[in-house]
């Protein structure tokens, strides 16, 4: 069985996680890459994705992530996110109206701003629903 290492996941709000875990797959800039126990040092910028930990026990959650950094080292991963929350913890109902109005938003923006802006919260959203589609 492989060895347990502490994870923490940190956002703005709260702590979202603080347990040894035995794998975390995290959302890099450059793709997906999973963290074992002993991994070599690494720090690394975030996408919007979804982050999956297997804890000691051989349970899996799932955490929606927006931007932010990892910071890895043999014995831990902290991941500091701009914005976080538990797959569980959302609506399906919900993100689909604000789907539907983030299209909105974006059809009706101007300037090169408003459009970036509208995208980015689009593009959030979306990652949103699909973390919460069946598997």
């Amino acid at each position: 069985m492989a060895d347990a290492f502490k994870f923490e996941l940190v956002s703005p709000e709260r702590l979202l996680v603080s347990e040894d875990v035995l794998e975390v797959v995290v959302p890099g800039q450059e793709g997906y890459f999973t963290v074992l126990s002993n991994h070599a040092p690494l720090m690394a910028g975030l996408q919007p994705g979804v982050v999956e930990v297997k804890n000691a026990s051989g349970e899996q959650e799932r955490y929606c992530v927006f931007g932010g950094f990892v910071d890895i080292m043999p014995d831990s991963c902290t991941l500091l996110a701009e914005s976080a929350v538990n797959v569980k913890d959302i609506d399906p109902e919900d993100v689909a109206r604000r789907v539907q109005d983030a299209r909105e938003d974006l059809e009706d923006a101007k300037s090169d701003e408003a459009i970036q802006k509208a995208k980015l919260y689009l593009d959030q959203l979306t990652t949103l629903q699909q973390a919460i589609l069946p598997a």
